[in-house]
């Protein structure tokens, strides 16, 4: 299916476009098609899932006709969709849902984490202590069986077949830190390996601590680039931050996340070279475990 996200997001811009084109203010419009103000602002805005008969009033009110009209029906009605993870409500929290909605439509993703594993990538063991530290801190924006459940319906999609091709650049520090108890942290990197070695549209590659990034800038927050299969949906930069995802889709935004990924990944160890340093730290982990507990 289509992102519903990313077709909200542009039948946003067609919107907007259409009625400054034709001269109207957003207060005219909401005069002419009987609605708040707060309903046209969060439509230009892409901040609801649109109502279509909105955009039908919307559409007639400005003059749109024909093909034109055809088209920004088929966005708004594409923008209107439901997907899986809609019926799992605030369960799953809404920064997963977005993750997922990207996912949907997408037809590549690249990442880079120098924090923790994506999410995508998991073990459910991982998943479950990841929940444990949040709940402990106070987080409360979802519950932990539909949350694990949904993030393990996310991973179905990505890696199944039929999924987007994924690379994620991992900074060494990722894997060699020790952030969950041993036995977790084996099982998981064991599922790297495994994943990337037979999924063959699963890249997992590792940034070394002693990499040279002189003259080149390293990023200040975990990203993603999202491209879709629809080349007139537009690429998308997502930036994770402690607090909140910051979704980048201005041509020039976008092209400095991919030139800062591009100086990552040449950075980055090969493939092959990646897996080999994920197989030695899976090793060092296996003897931090006592075997008589």
């Amino acid at each position: 299916m289509t992102s519903p996200f990313v077709r909200r997001r542009r039948l946003a811009a067609e919107l907007r476009t259409l009625r400054e084109q034709n001269g109207m203010t957003a207060d005219e419009l909401t005069r002419r098609i009987y609605r708040s103000r707060m309903t046209v602002s969060k439509l230009e805005n892409a901040r609801c899932r649109p109502d279509v008969r909105d955009i039908v009033k919307i559409l007639k009110v400005l003059g749109v006709t024909g093909e034109k009209f055809d088209a920004i029906f088929k966005i708004a009605c594409d923008a209107a969709d439901r997907g899986w993870w809609d019926s799992y409500g605030d369960a799953m929290g809404p920064r997963q849902r977005m993750y997922a909605d990207l996912e949907s439509g997408a037809a590549t993703i690249r990442e880079y984490n120098q924090f923790t594993i994506p999410g995508v990538l998991q073990t459910p063991g991982f998943i479950e202590f990841i929940i444990e530290m949040a709940e402990a801190e106070g987080e409360r924006s979802f519950v932990a069986d539909r949350l694990i459940e949904a993030r393990l319906r996310r991973q179905a999609h990505v890696l199944g077949g039929g999924g987007p091709r994924y690379e994620v650049i991992l900074d060494e520090v990722v894997v060699r830190r020790q952030t969950a108890p041993p036995q977790i942290m084996l099982a998981q990197l064991r599922s790297l390996i495994e994943t990337a070695t037979r999924n063959p549209y699963v890249t997992v590659l590792v940034l070394p601590v002693a990499a040279d990034f002189t003259g080149r800038l390293l990023p200040k927050s975990a990203f993603f680039l999202f491209d879709f299969k629809d080349s007139v949906d537009p690429p998308i930069a997502v930036v994770d931050t402690v607090n909140t995802d910051i979704v980048h889709t201005e041509r020039e935004e976008v092209m400095r996340y991919n030139q800062r990924y591009e100086h990552l990944r040449q950075a980055a160890l090969s493939g092959t070279a990646s897996l080999s340093l994920l197989e030695d730290v899976a090793g060092d982990v296996e003897k931090r475990i006592d075997p008589f507990p």
